[in-house]
């Protein structure tokens, strides 16, 4: 059985899991990220579970022009079958997904041309190999009118078929054995998290139903059924989000109508911004029918936590003149070098921004590790604390939740395993969440 049969198999048992008869948690986590420590920390989680590992970019991270990582899909997957080769990780066990994939980067254009420029990107996603494909096409366009409330269900699936037969054309035309899988609809906060300390209320049954009936006839009159078929998800809220310095917690009686909506359909939910929920929240919402767990800001978040514990030991142990200043070259690097990327998402006081961009969950710091003077700062800390072991004490100090694992030999003391160790408690919380371990 191939890597996308087995998805599906897996996604087909969670309909059935969750109850006294069939307790076991059947999902899958899918990894948002770009970052290279991020990948890798989910590559040796996925080898020690000896599960296959889904991948996502989104439309902004990755298109046709390059996005905001500057690689087209096909670089992308490149990229991450070369991280994957030197994790000796298994390239063939990685499905790789396409997030929000519409109109999105054009709405400030008219329909027409944006989802011109839409089709390209779904195009160039399918002929990269990517196999599970989020058709978002929710966003208003400069010429739809009245943008008072949400863009009708009417004209999003309409715009989704579209890019579904553009999807499927190319399919056809590569010969391709293993045709995508789609997900649809939209439930997603605003890009960076809530801003507001009020709790997040979960799609309705009725949205949902009629968002996926709506779907399945613009479908049909487009001649997508074999594609319907393929539609294994869709896109729902089911009341979990964070924010700068907060974070809205699953909750099963909230969300227990919403819960019940898929039980005779052949799809699962796919659940956004889980990012921070706890693990006994996680493995609940797989047993809800949440079987799709998207993580991302959370993973970088980690990094960045694990990089200042070690600039913290680093300055216990180093001249100042020989330091990384690993804090003080983000800052320098985020009020720098295109403040465009979180200006819009921090507000309060210059000390509550400044604050926020080393702290906020919402991670918008995760744009920068790629400038040239961050990378030579962390090859500047890395290197002094490679010189010998990082002292057991400065270690129970500064990353208490390694200290064990360093002295049972579970981890090893040296940075980049330090860090890559960090990351992946997180990503363990999600494999036992979708059963993938005990």
């Amino acid at each position: 059985m191939d890597t996308v049969d087995s998805l599906k198999e897996r996604l087909l048992k969670n309909k059935i899991s969750g109850s006294e008869t069939a307790p076991d948690n059947y999902g899958i986590y899918s990894v948002c990220s770009a970052h290279p420590v991020v990948l890798k920390a989910a590559m040796r989680q996925a080898a020690e579970d000896n599960s296959f590992l889904m991948i996502e970019s989104t439309s902004n991270q990755v298109d046709q022009y390059g996005g905001y990582t500057g690689m087209v899909p096909q670089e992308f997957i490149q990229y991450v079958l070369a991280t994957a080769s030197r994790a000796e990780f298994p390239g063939e066990r990685i499905i790789f997904g396409g997030d929000h994939l519409g109109p999105n980067a054009w709405q400030h254009e008219d329909a027409a041309h944006a989802m011109e420029k839409a089709g390209i990107l779904v195009r160039a996603y399918t002929e990269a190999g990517y196999l599970k494909l989020h058709l978002d096409a929710s966003m208003f366009c400069a010429d739809d009118s009245d943008k008072t409330g949400a863009l009708p269900d009417e004209i999003t699936a309409k715009r989704a078929a579209e890019l579904c037969k553009i999807a499927e054309k190319t399919c056809r035309s590569l010969n391709r054995k293993n045709k995508p899988l789609y997900i649809i609809g939209t439930e997603v906060p605003i890009p960076g998290g809530a801003r507001m300390h009020e709790a997040v209320r979960p799609s309705s049954h009725e949205s949902v139903l009629a968002t996926i009936e709506i779907t399945r006839q613009a479908f049909f009159r487009a001649g997508l059924q074999d594609a319907w078929e393929r539609v294994i998800a869709i896109v729902a809220q089911p009341g979990v989000e964070f924010g700068n310095d907060h974070v809205f917690y699953y909750d099963h009686e909230r969300a227990r109508n919403l819960s019940h909506t898929l039980d005779k359909m052949p799809m699962v939910f796919e659940a956004h911004s889980t990012d921070y929920q706890t693990g006994g929240g996680l493995a609940e919402m797989v047993r809800d029918h949440f079987a799709i767990l998207k993580v991302g800001p959370w993973l970088t978040y980690a990094f960045r936590e694990a990089i200042f514990s070690l600039a913290h030991i680093e300055n216990q142990l180093c001249r100042k003149d020989s330091r990384s200043n690993l804090e003080g070259i983000l800052e320098e690097v985020m009020l720098e070098s295109v403040p465009n990327y979180w200006e819009k998402y921090y507000r309060g006081t210059a000390e509550e921004k400044a604050f926020a961009r080393k702290y906020s969950f919402s991670d918008r710091c995760r744009y920068y590790w790629t400038d040239k003077r961050l990378s030579t700062s962390i090859s500047v800390l890395f290197r002094n604390l490679s010189e010998k072991p990082i002292p057991l004490s400065l270690l129970s100090q500064f990353m208490p939740d390694l200290f064990m694992q360093v002295c049972e030999g579970m981890v090893k003391n040296n940075p980049e395993d330090l860090v890559t160790a960090h990351i992946q408690r997180i990503l363990a919380l999600y494999a036992r969440a979708c059963g993938f371990r005990s």
